[in-house]
């Protein structure tokens, strides 16, 4: 599995890491999660009474609880997806609808990294890194390198203390009204747990150094044909590939000191697919 990355200075320090949005990815994905608990079921215990065979594998048994719980977590995210699409619905004025509009006030203040951090799966082999010409390869890599290892330590404190606060918040259950504080700290723990784990990803991905250190897309592109003529496998190659986008420079390098505008912002996201509500987070975060 590969994923572009984008990554550019947006105002001043602040430099905006995004991912570029791959729809048939996203379709997929959503095609084999299942959609009702029954299926769930079947398939947790499908995969569990296979494995139970293969005593001697413990990787491989590992591996299988590993893809039952994101399977389980995945149909848990389908079904809140759903509630709120559900909320986003309801009529002005009712409940539902004020409840949708605190879950955007609330979501607005989610860190532009945590999003990012979210969109890298475990799947991922290799990420194509997309910046300014003008940069240097080596610090676009460094920095990509200091946003993982930073948000792989803070995501990881905030899902142990997201957690702890869960038994807390379930006491508020016996209310008549939702149990808004609940779910929102469940909420939290599932972001901070996925934010955790795609740092410690990209983190392995482009600390890798089984490739050079300018390689470039072009050279891959190379390696890539000439092991695919020789019939090797498309998983073998290198972990992340530099992509220098003078179009992206061109756009950076038009606006002032003070940082990106609004409509360079929406230009590139455009551009490289990109989320533009994400993107703009940037300029005001300190990741």
């Amino acid at each position: 599995m590969k994923a572009r990355l984008v990554v550019f200075p947006i105002k001043g320090r602040n430099w905006c890491f995004s991912r570029s949005i791959d729809s048939a990815t996203v379709a997929s994905q959503s095609s084999n999660t299942p959609s009702t608990f029954k299926d769930l079921w079947k398939t947790v215990f499908s995969s569990s009474s296979s494995s139970s065979t293969d005593y001697g594998n413990s990787k491989r048994k590992n591996a299988s609880d590993d893809s039952k719980v994101e399977l389980v977590v995945d149909f848990v995210t389908s079904k809140m997806n759903r509630a709120w699409t559900n909320l986003e619905k309801a009529p002005q004025g009712t409940l539902k609808n004020k409840l949708h509009r605190l879950g955007l006030k609330l979501l607005s203040r989610v860190k532009p990294s945590e999003i990012f951090f979210k969109s890298i799966p475990k799947e991922l082999k290799c990420v194509e890194i997309t910046y300014p010409s003008s940069l240097n390869p080596r610090l676009v890599r460094r920095r990509l390198r200091h946003i993982a290892f930073r948000g792989s330590v803070i995501h990881t404190q905030y899902f142990y203390g997201s957690a702890i606060l869960l038994p807390l918040t379930s006491v508020f259950m016996v209310l008549p009204l939702p149990n808004i504080p609940f779910f929102w700290i469940l909420f939290r723990t599932y972001s901070h747990w996925r934010a955790a784990k795609g740092s410690e990803k990209l983190l392995h991905l482009v600390t890798n150094d089984s490739s050079c250190p300018n390689q470039h897309l072009e050279t891959m592109s190379e390696s890539t044909s000439s092991n695919s003529d020789k019939g090797s496998d498309d998983s073998v190659g290198p972990p992340w590939v530099f992509d220098p986008s003078k179009e992206l420079d061109e756009v950076i390098l038009h606006d002032d000191a003070k940082g990106l505008s609004q409509c360079s912002i929406r230009k590139i996201c455009e551009k490289f697919n990109l989320n533009t509500m994400d993107v703009i987070k940037y300029q005001d975060s300190m990741h």
